[in-house]
Order: C-alpha cells, then sequence, then structure tokens
C-alpha cells in the first residue's frame, strides 16, 4: 500500500480543499504518483468524469493538481442538497436517492464506510500516495459514531492527519488545541500536527504561540501559509472565494479595448456550478458579479441565470424579487441574457416536474421557445459540439429535458435575439467560444469592449495550482510531510484531555460526518447551503423523505473478515459487504 495523509480543519472553510490541492501539485513536481480523495462531501458544485460519474469539483480540481485523471473513486459519496433537510445521494457517481438528515445518520451513512474504504485502498494500490480531505472539523463529537470522512477514515487507513486552521478567522490556537482535546485517544494518536492558513504579518510574532502549542499538545506545526489573494479555485458549496473575489490576480489589468463588460449573475436558491462564470472573470476587463435585486441588473451587459438544484424554486424566487420583470424587460430591448442549467430552463414557456420539487406544470419565464419535463434519470455526460463558429465542450448534469420548438440552435439549447440558453455547463472555459461569445454581447449591448486575444482559461487554472504547490513548498516543512506521507503518524503523541467518550462499536466506526460549509466541507445530507449556520443536523425529518433502498448493501467485498471487522463495518459472515463495482446495482428505481 501507498502513503497518504488526512488533511483535516478546525472549521469549514479552513482551506482543506487548497491544501489539498497544493500538496498533491507540490507532490506531482517532485514526481510522486499521487492521487486525491474525499470519502463524502455536500457539493452544489459538481463535475462528470469521462465515465459519466458526478463527484465534487474540488475533488477534480485537486486530480488536476495531481495531474491525474478525476474517477469517481476519489468522491464515492456526494451529497447535493434540495432545501434546508435533505440532499440528493450520489454513490459512485449515480444517484440513488433523497434522504433525510436524520435518515442519513441514522445508519445509512455507517454502512457506506466499506464501500468509501474499499475505493480508497485502490487509489493507494495504483498511486504511491493518497492526500484526503477531511469534511468540517473532525470534533464534531455529536457525529463522531457514524464519521466515514475524517477520523473514521483515517482510523481504517492509519493515516495520519494534519490539522488546518484559518488564523484569518481568529482564535486558531484555541480552535487547535480544542479540536485535539475533543477527540479520543485513539484519534488523537493520529493528530500529528496543524499547518496555519491565510496568514498576515510577520510570522516571527506567531512562533511563540506556536511553541506554547507545542508545549500543550506536543505536536509541531508544520507550516504557516501567507493569505493569497486571487486563487480563484474551485469550490464545492461556499460562495465566499469565487463570488467575492478576483479568480486571478491580473483580473485587474485594464481591458483590452476601450470599455470593460458588466456581468450580473442572479443568485438563485440553490445555486449549483456557478463556477461556470469564472472563465468570464478571467477575462480582463470583464467584471462579475453576483445579485439578487432588480435594479442591479440596470447597468449590467450580460445577466446570467446559473445552474440551481431547485428550478422551480429559483423560478418563484426571481419572480419574487422582481427579477423575473427585469429579465423580460431586457429581452424585449435586446440585451443579452444567458441561462445555463437551471437557468436556462427557467426561461423557457413551460416546466413539467414531478421529481425535483414535484409541483407539475409551472409556466416559465417564456424567453426562449422551450418546454421542460423533468425525469427521473440524470443526464451526466461530456458533450462536444461547436457555437458561433467555435468548438465547445462540456458537460451536462440535470433531470430536465428540453424540448427545443424555435429559435437559432445553440449548443442543445437555442437563442432568441440576445437570449441565449443551454444545460451545458463549463462550455465557456472554451477560449475561441468564449471570445466570440463576449464579443456578440458587447455589440449588443453596445460596449467597445475587446476580448483578449490570448486569455487562456486551461492555462490560468495551471498557474493557480502552481501557486498553491509554490505555497506549501516556500512555506510548510516539505520534508517533515513527506515523513507523515510514508511513514504515518510520529510514535508517541501525548494525549490531550479531556478527550472524547470511546465510540460504541469497533474502534473504526464512527466519526464525524463534517459541517456543511465550503470550500470542500460537507457531511450532513439535510443541510442546504441556507441552512449550515443553523447547524441544522439535528433537525426533524422531512414527513415523507424517499430513502435510497440499498445503501447497507454497498460495501466492497474482498477484505477478510478479520479486516472487515477490524475496520468495523462487518459484524458478521452475513454483514460482509459487497464490491464497489455492484454498488450502483442496487438503489432506489425511483430515485433514477
Amino acid at each position: 500500500m501507498s502513503g497518504g495523509l488526512l488533511v483535516a480543519g478546525t472549521t469549514s472553510d479552513a482551506g482543506k480543499s487548497v491544501v489539498t490541492a497544493g500538496i498533491c501539485r507540490w507532490l506531482v513536481r517532485r514526481g510522486v504518483d499521487v492521487a486525491p480523495f474525499k470519502a463524502q462531501n455536500m457539493s452544489l458544485n459538481s463535475f462528470v468524469t469521462r465515465e459519466g460519474a458526478e463527484i465534487g469539483r474540488a475533488q477534480a480540481m485537486q486530480a488536476q493538481a495531481a495531474r491525474v485523471e478525476p474517477t469517481a473513486l476519489m468522491n464515492p459519496v456526494l451529497l447535493k442538497p434540495g432545501g434546508d433537510r435533505s440532499s440528493q445521494v450520489v454513490l459512485m457517481g449515480r444517484p440513488v436517492g433523497e434522504m433525510s438528515a436524520r435518515g442519513y445518520h441514522g445508519g445509512r451513512q455507517e454502512a457506506l464506510l466499506g464501500t468509501v474504504v474499499d475505493c480508497l485502498e485502490q487509489l493507494r494500490s495504483t498511486h504511491d500516495a493518497v492526500i484526503c480531505e477531511g469534511a468540517g472539523s473532525p470534533a464534531e463529537i455529536n457525529l463522531r459514531r457514524t464519521d466515514i470522512v475524517n477520523m473514521g477514515i483515517a482510523r481504517a487507513a492509519r493515516f495520519p492527519v494534519l490539522v488546518v486552521g484559518d488564523i484569518d478567522r481568529g482564535g486558531v490556537f484555541a480552535s487547535f488545541f480544542g479540536t485535539t482535546a475533543l477527540l479520543s485517544a485513539e484519534d488523537q494518536s493520529l493528530v500529528a500536527g496543524y499547518l496555519v492558513n491565510k496568514f498576515l504579518g510577520d510570522v516571527s510574532l506567531l512562533e511563540p504561540g506556536l511553541d506554547m502549542l507545542y508545549g500543550l499538545t506536543g505536536r509541531r506545526t508544520y507550516g504557516v501559509l501567507p493569505y493569497a489573494h486571487g486563487l480563484g479555485i474551485d469550490e464545492e458549496d461556499g460562495l465566499r472565494v469565487s463570488l467575492r473575489g478576483a479568480v486571478r490576480e491580473s483580473v485587474v489589468a485594464p481591458p483590452h479595448g476601450e470599455d470593460v463588460l458588466r456581468v450580473a449573475v442572479c443568485a438563485v436558491p440553490l445555486m449549483s456550478n456557478f463556477t461556470d462564470v469564472d472563465a468570464l472573470a478571467a477575462e480582463p476587463g470583464v467584471v462579475v458579479r453576483f445579485v439578487d435585486r432588480a435594479e442591479e441588473l440596470a447597468d449590467a451587459d450580460l445577466v446570467v441565470v446559473p445552474g440551481t438544484r431547485g428550478t422551480v424554486r429559483a423560478l418563484a424566487w426571481l419572480r419574487e424579487r422582481g427579477l423575473a420583470q427585469a429579465l423580460a424587460r431586457r429581452a424585449a430591448e435586446g440585451r443579452p441574457v444567458l441561462g445555463i442549467c437551471g437557468g436556462f430552463q427557467v426561461l423557457g414557456e413551460r416546466i413539467e416536474d414531478e421529481v425535483e420539487s414535484r409541483a407539475g406544470v409551472v409556466d416559465g419565464l417564456g424567453l426562449l421557445p422551450v418546454r421542460i419535463r423533468f425525469e427521473r434519470a440524470k443526464t451526466l455526460a461530456r458533450p462536444v459540439g461547436s457555437a458561433l463558429g467555435e468548438p465547445v465542450e462540456g458537460y451536462e448534469i440535470h433531470h430536465g429535458v428540453a424540448d427545443v420548438r424555435g429559435g437559432e440552435p445553440f449548443l442543445d439549447g437555442c437563442r432568441v435575439g440576445a437570449v441565449w440558453g443551454t444545460h451545458w455547463h463549463g462550455s465557456l472555459e472554451s477560449d475561441a467560444f468564449r471570445r466570440r461569445f463576449l464579443a456578440e454581447v458587447a455589440r449588443a449591448a453596445g460596449r467597445r469592449f475587446v476580448p483578449a486575444p490570448d486569455t487562456s482559461f486551461g492555462v490560468l487554472r495551471e498557474e493557480q495550482l502552481d501557486r498553491l504547490g509554490d505555497l506549501v513548498e516556500e512555506h510548510a516543512d516539505t520534508d517533515a510531510l513527506w515523513r507523515l506521507i510514508e511513514g504515518g503518524a510520529p510514535a508517541g503523541l501525548p494525549f490531550v484531555p479531556p478527550g472524547a467518550p470511546s465510540v460504541a462499536g469497533p474502534p473504526s466506526v464512527g466519526g464525524e460526518a463534517g459541517d456543511a460549509g465550503d470550500a470542500g466541507d460537507t457531511g450532513d445530507a439535510g443541510a442546504g447551503a441556507g441552512a449550515r449556520a443553523a447547524e441544522s443536523r439535528g433537525a426533524a425529518p422531512d414527513p415523507a423523505p424517499r430513502s435510497p433502498d440499498g445503501l447497507e448493501a454497498s460495501r466492497p467485498e474482498g477484505l477478510e473478515a478479520s479486516r472487515a471487522e477490524r475496520l468495523g463495518f462487518a459484524r458478521s459472515a452475513a454483514d460482509r459487504p459487497r464490491g464497489v463495482e455492484s454498488a450502483d446495482v442496487h438503489v432506489d428505481e425511483e430515485a433514477q
């Protein structure tokens, strides 16, 4: 088996996703065959692999950092919030049903530990190292017993744990100490040390505190990463960086033409794949902002209605806020509007939905001659085509099927005047197409904006990933990190009281499911984006949650009984789990 490391965090949004990516890029640059892994996450930003599996977009980004092709093994469990109390469960890249928080944490999550361990072991058998990302904080003692993403997976794999803390939030020393002190002695034995993230100032002023932390915990700090602006790396379920910050530092460069181009993105409920607009923000002279009021559309040259996991809910939200009327006025005036996936669907004439919202037939905005019918089967695809005379690649993730009844063809959708609609995510990352589209927008908006002829989104992304690798290489003790990855946690790490009660049952079962935060933090099947701060993990389940059958049966086979019992997911021969290759066979047919 190869070496590995679990990157945990004191909180959600501590920087686990970017640190994991940075470690992957640092390792691959020194010749290590490395793969990323996240057992379970919650995200509305997802991606489709070449084999047609849906995984978190952050894991796809981390795979790019590692220079390997992303696969479902890297993110076996994905939770996609559909409201405050339920999520769609995606297992090995395929949806298997909707589930409430209580239903998921009431035993279903624990049953998936076998599948998760098997995926990790497959990655370890084909790579020199696997860098795992945790979720939220490992010290969520209320969820420790059923954990499959933090200490649960670390214990199963015997991986050392590096805890990341965001010092920009304040309280990082208390967070490091408290996180360690709330873990059981068995869990603490794997917590090797800490990594400070987002530091501004003179590191020498921090060093006395790091020395005191070592005295209190017996654990060293492996690095202090400085605050880096403009990284723009894909997030999973948070909006803080991609929506409010620059995609890259050079976006402050002057426009290539005489004018800037202003893009307003409607921040619809349950917004998904908002990373679609990152390619627009990468263009010099393009200013992207997210809006939720009709008056904010007035000076926009382009309005984007992005994807959403709640199409009918987003449509009602647009009407309640006056944005629907503002979009209709724009269309009548010939001012550009682009709808992507769910945003495309709301621009149509009619939506028939007995799957996602179960609202039946609902009138759309009527800006495009399209009728949408929701199917239980989810479309997961990587289409290739052309539009505006240029090649385009993208990916599709949707239950709605479009019946296009007119307009000019535009990818899989259509165009009427200055209103465009498509299901394709990621199309704007195709450089020549993006330039041609922005030129059309500028003409329609009457702006003397000229797209830069040499902007390459792929090159910019590689530069961003290299910057992450540089941060790790220049500001962390990489020799010590490599010893952790190769040899595991140091022996004799002291216990920090008071600790946590022992987990009922075998020692490797259990763990926290993680906060539902961003930058790749997840874990709670039932906390939607708006409910994360309210800690809705303990909320009552939906009146009639649709729970997938067969999750308990999706554990891997091929492990010996003693090994399975040691890992805590098989207690008898009858309980012995099946292989991952059959994990997507036994699912709730109504959820497909």
